[in-house]
């Protein structure tokens, strides 16, 4: 089953390049320019892995990605930033990125980040799963 990817950054060509060549490389994606329409987006759908762009007006990626984990826990967020640092890197890892990539990033080690983080999800749901069922099991007295 393809991967299926959300990248949000707000510039429009770029977006489109990587849009492009993430769906050349067998991904479903789905873009955003802006962490707002991002979040709408997240109302009604789930990704295996949300690209964000760490640079944005309106709402930075920091507090976008802080809004992501809060209404999804489980997404696995990759930043992208054009202006590296350090510490941003670091209070993203923090706050629950699960990489941190500068611009203009590999797309064959980007694409591989974006397949990691959809196995990490996905072991997260079927432990949640797996959790779930336990604990109906031990209400029903079974």
């Amino acid at each position: 089953m393809a991967e299926k990817v959300l990248i949000v950054d707000d510039e429009k060509g770029f977006l489109d390049v990587l849009s492009e060549r993430m769906q050349s490389r067998g991904m479903e994606v789905t873009t955003a320019t802006s962490a707002k329409e991002a979040l709408q987006k997240l109302e009604t759908e789930t990704f295996d892995a949300i690209v964000l762009d760490l640079m944005m007006p309106e709402m930075g990626g920091i507090e976008a990605l802080q809004r992501i984990k809060d209404k999804s826990p489980d997404s696995e967020v990759i930043l992208l930033t054009g202006q590296p640092s350090v510490s941003k890197g670091v209070e993203a890892m923090k706050l629950g990125a699960s990489d941190f990539l500068i611009k203009p990033a590999d797309i064959n080690e980007l694409t591989e980040k974006i397949k990691q983080a959809k196995a990490h999800r996905m072991i997260l749901v079927e432990k949640k799963t797996a959790k779930k069922m336990k604990d109906i099991l031990k209400t029903k007295g079974w």
